[in-house]
């Protein structure tokens, strides 16, 4: 099928990998489109049998509890985002020369001719943030805009839908970069990168290079984070187009060509005209929501990719006033006995934790949960003068326990042996046993939450749940 565009999908046999949410959609499109598609899936649950039920209905073939072998006839896969690039499926389809898309592929190749160009945002944390701040800034300066790709409006909607749009806000992860050789975006932000997904991408370089992918072919600015180098030399290796310039955000003073903070302002030195002398005025350190180190970064990066599409600065300053964060994500729950209780559930992962501690001066920290390989040292290390104390629950609580003993022995340690829902009652118990007034009780894991809740948000919920019943003194 090559790189161009597929005009026809008349009778072309489609095999779709993988039921959920991107598999369904795109299941619907290609049918819609002419395509004979059959989806592959590895599971036969519940949940994948109504999924069949719904696309047999339509005359969509489905295949349950069979990944793996590749049906006959087929001339290109479209994949979920998450099956790993080394399933049985994918080296039949290499070595049969079938091409394999990711559903952001399909819905690029989809586009119609004067489709909304992309301001697309990747990094291992704040891409949800950083998009939503961006779609606020958008919306504000008048355009017609949405955030899409891993949240919100699914693209293939955002591309196939009636509603017309001026540019789009895209977050795009690692997996859905990887299956996405050919997006070309009008700019791109990489926000930062730590380890993340190795178990899928084999290893940390696989997992830059996936990122990397997001500057390929940008036509007005690779937008990249001064303080970490390693987004600066994906920049270096990319492929783009004649004039598109680098363009740094950094929570210092910005040197030219970047984006930065001067005495708790917000400022351009990118976007202006003579860059060497000038510096424009964005927004106050104030009207950032919570004005945390990370999320000052966030803001800075979405107003980058705003700046790029030429978006005046009152609507930087106004987008990101109006801008409201996500429940589960440096949420303040309540304060109790002069306690504050801060929900960061969303710190999945040690390099969103950092993060998440640095915005603290004495925590009590409340961790733990599945560690998908992640090591503990480092995050300790550089966090623990923070530590008022620490409150460990989960299945792999006892990585993070050992990295405490050997990088802050005088923290006080509890270890809930415990991987019931229950057990974040149990903690915020003794995290408040722990904590003096003045102090934060950080909820921010640095693991996923599948081996205690169905996902991160349920965990945020026990958290504020248990909270709550504190305030009502349980």
């Amino acid at each position: 099928m090559g790189s161009g565009k597929v005009t026809n999908w008349q009778g072309k046999h489609v095999t779709v990998a993988g039921l959920g949410v991107s598999g369904v959609p795109a299941a619907k499109v290609l049918h819609g489109l002419g395509a004979l598609v059959t989806v592959v899936n590895d599971g036969d649950d519940d949940r994948a049998r109504a999924q069949a039920a719904e696309l047999q209905a339509l005359g969509v073939k489905v295949r349950l509890g069979d990944g793996a072998t590749l049906p006959e006839g087929t001339e290109l896969i479209v994949t979920a985002p998450g099956w790993k690039p080394d399933k049985p499926l994918f080296a039949a389809a290499h070595e049969a020369g079938i091409e394999i898309w990711g559903d952001v592929e399909l819905a690029w190749r989809l586009r119609g001719p004067d489709a909304a160009p992309w301001l697309a945002v990747t990094g291992t944390n704040g891409k949800t943030t950083t998009v939503q701040m961006l779609a606020s800034i958008l919306k504000t300066a008048g355009l017609r805009t949405a955030a899409v790709g891993n949240i919100g409006v699914s693209l293939l909607d955002a591309v196939l839908g009636d509603e017309q749009y001026d540019v789009l806000a895209v977050e795009l992860s690692s997996y859905q970069l990887h299956w996405a050789p050919s997006l070309r975006a009008h700019s791109a932000a990489v926000l930062n990168l730590a380890p993340d997904h190795l178990d899928w991408h084999g290893s940390m370089e696989a997992y830059a290079a996936d990122k990397g992918r997001i500057y390929e072919g940008n036509r007005v600015a690779c937008v990249y984070n001064a303080a970490d180098k390693a987004t600066e030399d994906l920049v270096r290796e990319a492929d783009v187009e004649e004039g598109c310039r680098a363009v740094g955000f950094t929570l210092g003073t910005p040197a030219p060509s970047q984006l930065g903070v001067v005495e708790g302002i917000l400022v351009d030195r990118a976007f202006v005209e003579d860059r060497q002398k000038n510096a424009q005025e964005l927004a106050e350190v104030s009207d950032v929501n919570p004005p945390v180190p990370h999320n000052i970064a966030n803001a800075l990066a979405a107003a980058a990719l705003a700046r790029a599409y030429g978006v005046p600065p009152e609507a930087v300053r106004d987008g990101l006033r109006a801008f409201t964060p996500d429940a589960h994500r440096i949420a303040h729950v309540a304060d109790v006995d002069g306690v504050a209780y801060v929900d960061d559930s969303k710190a999945t992962n040690t390099h969103a934790t950092e993060a998440s501690l640095a915005a603290y001066e004495s925590i009590v920290w409340i961790a733990g949960g599945l560690a998908k390989g992640a090591t503990f040292d480092e995050l300790v290390a550089k966090s623990a003068k923070r530590l008022r104390g620490a409150v460990l629950i989960g299945a792999d609580r006892a990585l993070i326990r050992d990295a405490l003993a050997r990088h802050a022995p005088e923290v006080p340690v509890v270890d809930l042996d415990r991987t019931d829902t229950g057990a974040m009652l149990a903690a915020v118990r003794e995290a408040r046993r722990l904590a003096v007034a003045g102090d934060t009780v950080l909820l921010a894991p640095a693991c996923a939450s599948m081996d205690m809740f169905a996902n991160y948000n349920k965990r945020g919920e026990a958290f504020a749940e248990a909270v709550r019943e504190l305030g009502a003194g349980a």
